[in-house]
């Protein structure tokens, strides 16, 4: 790669026409702008043609300005994402389980609508794939359900989310042959979701695997048309359920004391959020509720994992 200093200097000398004035601009003696020239041109060949009163540049001397040029113009682009001093512009990559994404999507909407020079990036996965791609840096944020015990990982608590037994709206449940002759909607947390409330609600019960299943789903935003429809209960977040667009056609059961996860905001733990990833941060405490401090920094920042309530 060619010597920065060489190409300032040169790019100086062609826009100035005078080793003089180059060497006076960039604080030098002329003797090291010729040198730093001769140099260049010991590399690329002839750079310019020099009179007594002017200087030519050659066509090579041309490309090497317009290098010089493009590098420059890198480099301040480069300056500029490091400095990151403006929190409304940018891409911000956010990633979620389904059931709390179905909830904080449009609160994201509601931001870059109201910051046109903002743009979020979601995506809906489970834990272990949310984890991955944080580390991976494909996504700056990520959500998860339970807080990474990887060093690389910096977590705060962000949000509960409470567990709901999810009903047809004609259906009534009082014993577990209720729920056998009912029937289960599956996805892909809804084994560990289901027996983590029924063991609370129904205590002593042989387990979700003891019901039939009426059908699976890993659409978390489809998964209360078959409960909607009657076709069987199932068990999944408050938050998803809140995201059901026809609640009049669903209900809850009372499960008396509540089963409750804690979700943990995550990032990088080696370098500081991005100004955009902490306004967006900021904006979803305000509006999502959220229960915890700010995010921890990488200094703080002493992942270690904790059971869900």
């Amino acid at each position: 790669m060619l010597n920065p200093q060489w190409l300032r200097s040169f790019a100086t000398l062609a826009r100035l026409g005078s080793f003089t004035r180059a060497a006076e601009a960039l604080d030098l003696t002329q003797a090291a702008v010729s040198q730093h020239v001769r140099h260049l041109e010991a590399s690329l060949g002839p750079l310019l043609i020099r009179r007594p009163r002017a200087i030519e540049l050659t066509p090579a001397g041309l490309a090497t300005l317009d290098y010089w040029r493009e590098l420059d113009e890198a480099d301040q682009r480069l300056r500029g994402r490091l400095a990151d001093e403006d929190a409304c512009q940018g891409e911000v990559g956010m990633i979620t389980p389904g059931g709390i994404g179905l909830f904080v999507y449009p609160h994201l909407l509601d931001l870059q609508a109201q910051r046109p020079g903002l743009v979020v990036r979601h995506r809906f996965a489970p834990d272990p794939d949310v984890l991955q791609a944080v580390l991976d840096n494909r996504y700056e944020l990520g959500l998860v359900t339970l807080r990474p015990d990887d060093a690389r990982l910096a977590s705060c608590a962000f949000l509960e989310e409470p567990l709901e037994l999810v009903l047809p709206a004609a259906e009534k449940c009082a014993t577990w042959d209720d729920l056998r002759r009912i029937g289960f909607i599956d996805h892909p947390d809804g084994q560990a979701m289901a027996n983590r409330l029924l063991s609370r609600h129904f205590p002593g019960s042989p387990g979700v695997r003891d019901l039939p299943v009426r059908g699976f789903s890993n659409q978390i935003g489809l998964l209360l048309e078959p409960v909607a429809r009657g076709l069987g209960f199932t068990v999944l977040t408050q938050h998803a359920r809140r995201a059901f667009p026809r609640q009049d056609e669903i209900r809850v059961l009372d499960c008396g004391s509540p089963v409750v996860d804690t979700l943990w905001m995550i990032h990088r733990a080696e370098w500081p959020l991005s100004a955009r990833a902490q306004h967006v941060v900021e904006h979803l405490r305000k509006t999502v509720g959220a229960m915890a401090p700010k995010l921890a920094t990488p200094k703080s920042a002493a992942p270690k994992r904790a059971s869900a309530k």
